[in-house]
C-alpha cells in the first residue's frame, strides 16, 4: 500500500473512533495548501484550518501540534512558546514533520498524531458547525466538527494565533 494511503487510513480510523459527523474529501494534490485549496474547491478560510507540527530548539524538541484558522497566524514566539515551557520555538520543518507525523506539509491533520504530541487547537474553532482541516496526505480533507477536535484530545486556547 502506498504510504501515504495507510497514514489516511489511520486517519481515518482515529476519526471514526470520535463517533462524531464527518465528510472526507478527495482532491488534487497539487491543491492542498489551503490558499490554493479554498479558492479552487469554494471553501470559506475562515472556515479552513491549518494544523502546523512547532519543535523547540532543544534536543530532543518538544513538539506540538497547532491548529489555526487560515485567516489567522499562529502565535509561536509568543502564545505557543509559552504553552510548551520552551526558550526557542518556530515551525517543525517538512522532514521532522513527516518523519514524527508520517504526513506532508498540506496534509497535516489533527487526527492520528502520535500521543506524546500535545494538540492546541485555536479557540475560534469551538465557534464553527464544521472546519476543513487535512486528511493526512496532500489527496484528502476532512470537513468535522469541533467536537471531534476534542475528541482526540485538542485542548481549546485563547489566542493562540492572531488574525492577520
Amino acid at each position: 500500500m502506498d504510504p501515504s494511503r495507510a497514514v489516511e487510513a489511520e486517519v481515518l480510523r482515529a476519526l471514526e473512533t470520535t463517533g462524531t459527523p464527518f465528510d472526507a474529501i478527495e482532491i488534487d494534490p497539487d491543491l492542498a495548501d489551503t490558499a490554493e485549496f479554498c479558492a479552487h474547491y469554494g471553501y470559506d478560510p475562515a472556515a479552513s484550518g491549518n494544523c502546523i507540527l512547532v519543535a523547540s530548539r532543544d534536543e530532543p524538541p518538544v513538539l506540538a501540534a497547532c491548529l489555526v484558522l487560515a485567516t489567522t497566524r499562529l502565535d509561536v514566539n509568543k502564545r505557543v512558546r509559552k504553552l510548551l515551557g520552551v526558550r526557542k520555538l518556530s515551525f517543525a520543518p517538512a522532514e521532522l514533520t513527516r518523519e514524527v507525523t508520517g504526513m506532508e506539509i498540506g496534509g497535516v491533520t489533527p487526527f492520528a498524531l502520535p500521543a506524546d504530541v500535545p494538540l492546541y487547537l485555536d479557540a475560534r474553532i469551538r465557534d464553527l458547525d464544521r472546519v476543513i482541516v487535512g486528511g493526512g496526505s496532500r489527496a484528502l480533507k476532512l470537513l468535522v466538527t469541533p467536537d471531534a477536535l476534542a475528541a482526540v484530545g485538542g485542548e481549546f486556547v485563547d489566542e493562540l494565533a492572531v488574525e492577520v
